[in-house]
């Protein structure tokens, strides 16, 4: 079983990265902040469908902060979704504002109604963490995964990432008669791969959703990660697999039932194959990406000295004595996993 040491320590964005963030369109002036946020007057439980504490509270504010606040959040909604168009904005109301304690970012969460229709959509206001921030852009070079989010000083906006929760999949849907399961295992093993090469941590199913898209046979699953305040933060080699997370444990049961060793290497291989097409698509800006977070700290020296020693054992060499700081054991496990191939972890 894998746990977390203790709560993940904020890293502030530095003048290098926010100059990066600034040169492909990442940073940008908001009307309102994590902060005028944090004005709200009260707070309840939000419970779901079924009744159950989703951990989330829904924070009200004076009428006249209100107004504001809405009118302010749908000009971030429309930065966010239509690059600042603002003719859109008249029948945009932000409805509900939600916040979280749990976690590091301590997020709220916006519901946007369109007032014509009543459809809804949602995005979050969290604080900016330079972990996050590259969490999010390895993810968006790296992952099949588009990542749509904007920073502003010490605010972070991320869009909504849509899917059935991990830990809700795991519960409701893994056993149900229809549900491709060598898919779903399929998938799994893919997203184990594609945290480890990047070094993402803390991937237990609450910080996962499940897509399920239907095919013209049957359904296929993407297996799609949501949180990313562990990006390469941690010393233990294995917070960066899920599969050795205790409420994972059902889906890893599943794939050692369904999937033979050498499918699951296949599956390894194919995965790393598509990580490497998107290095040589996306080079140039992963390189100035890599080149700022080797040149950052966004972890302790004790953890990157163990993660070093683990990584080394793993690969049974020694190459990561040379690295510096987790942004040098980053690229070079990168390094490593598209050159070596794949093994049992």
């Amino acid at each position: 079983m894998t746990l977390i040491s203790k709560k993940k320590i904020n890293y502030a964005i530095s003048p290098e990265l926010r100059a990066y963030l600034h040169d492909y369109d990442r940073e940008t002036k908001l009307p309102v902040t994590y902060r005028d946020l944090l004005r709200h007057s009260g707070s309840f439980p939000l419970l779901d469908r079924q009744g159950r504490d989703t951990l989330w509270q829904t924070v009200f504010y004076e009428p006249s902060t209100l107004v504001e606040l809405s009118a302010d959040l749908a000009k971030v909604y429309a930065l966010l979704r239509t690059d600042g168009d603002l003719s859109f904005t008249d029948h945009l109301i932000a409805d509900r504002i939600d916040y979280c304690q749990f976690g590091n970012s301590n997020p709220f969460r916006v519901r946007i109604v369109n007032q014509l229709n009543d459809n809804y959509d949602y995005f979050y206001v969290k604080r900016a963490d330079a972990s996050r921030v590259y969490g999010l852009e390895l993810e968006h070079l790296l992952s099949p995964n588009r990542i749509n989010y904007l920073v502003c000083g010490d605010s972070l906006i991320e869009e909504h990432i849509a899917g059935i929760p991990g830990d809700d999949f795991i519960r409701d849907h893994l056993q149900r008669p229809h549900l491709n399961q060598v898919r779903i295992a399929k998938e799994f093993v893919k997203f184990n791969e594609r945290c480890f090469a990047r070094l993402l941590g803390d991937m237990r199913a609450y910080n996962y959703v499940i897509i399920a898209t239907p095919d013209f046979e049957d359904e296929q699953y993407r297996v799609r990660a949501i949180d990313f305040d562990q990006q390469s933060y941690e010393g233990k080699k294995n917070m960066y697999l899920p599969q050795f997370f205790k409420d994972n444990r059902p889906v890893v049961q599943m794939c050692g039932k369904l999937l033979k060793a050498e499918t699951i290497r296949q599956y390894q291989a194919e995965e790393r194959t598509l990580i490497a097409r998107r290095v040589r698509l996306e080079r140039y800006r992963l390189k100035d990406l890599m080149d700022v977070m080797r040149r950052d700290d966004v972890s302790t020296p004790e953890k990157t000295a163990q993660l070093k020693q683990e990584l080394n054992l793993h690969y049974g060499t020694d190459v990561f004595d040379r690295c510096r700081n987790m942004g040098d054991v980053v690229h070079q496990n990168l390094k490593m996993m598209l050159l070596a191939r794949p093994r049992p972890y």
